[in-house]
């Protein structure tokens, strides 16, 4: 697979965050729903949180893995992966970017306690929301993300990019890369 030289402002802008640019975390090829394989349709086009869907696909609870994180007046902003409890096997890795003033305060603590999916808070604190797809992505893993998925000979993994907007404002942009092993 070759990456496009195209790159969408929000892939642009998430891996900004910690890498000089998306081809250093992975080859992105921006794709259309219909050109998801099957398994990643259902795991990736939808407007449910990722942690309800991975949840069900995997038939276990996950918890958060925070690789690193950054805290600014305005923003938090936080690399991530989601494992399964129980053999802790990765089945996310994302970049969550968060305006921290559109958020209630208790809300924004136990988000950046890092203990807790972003999504489990999300719905145990009864925050009206609704995810906006924004592109579809077929991914070839550079070195250190076929590392964290521990990938030998890795094929393509696919993403998302979206927008969490709470109470009808865009609150949270995701980048969010998974397996469907």
């Amino acid at each position: 697979m070759t990456a496009s030289p195209r790159s969408a402002p929000e892939l642009e802008a998430l891996t900004k965050i910690y890498y000089a640019s998306p081809d250093e975390l992975a080859g992105f090829r921006e794709i259309q729903e219909d050109d998801l394989p099957s398994i990643y349709h259902t795991l990736l086009a939808h407007h449910q949180h990722m942690t309800v869907t991975l949840e069900a696909h995997n038939g276990c609870p996950l918890e958060v893995d925070v690789l690193r994180s950054e805290t600014t007046k305005t923003h938090y902003h936080r690399k991530v992966l989601l494992r399964r409890i129980g053999d802790q096997e990765v089945v996310l890795f994302g970049i969550v970017r968060i305006n921290r003033g559109l958020l209630p305060a208790e809300v924004r603590t136990e988000i950046e306690a890092e203990s807790t999916p972003l999504g489990t808070i999300l719905i145990n604190r009864n925050i009206y929301r609704n995810v906006r797809l924004l592109s579809f992505w077929e991914v070839e893993p550079r070195d250190e993300l076929s590392g964290i998925f521990e990938f030998d000979s890795p094929g393509p993994l696919y993403g998302r990019t979206a927008l969490i907007y709470c109470d009808d404002v865009p609150v949270i942009e995701l980048l969010e890369i998974v397996t469907a092993d």
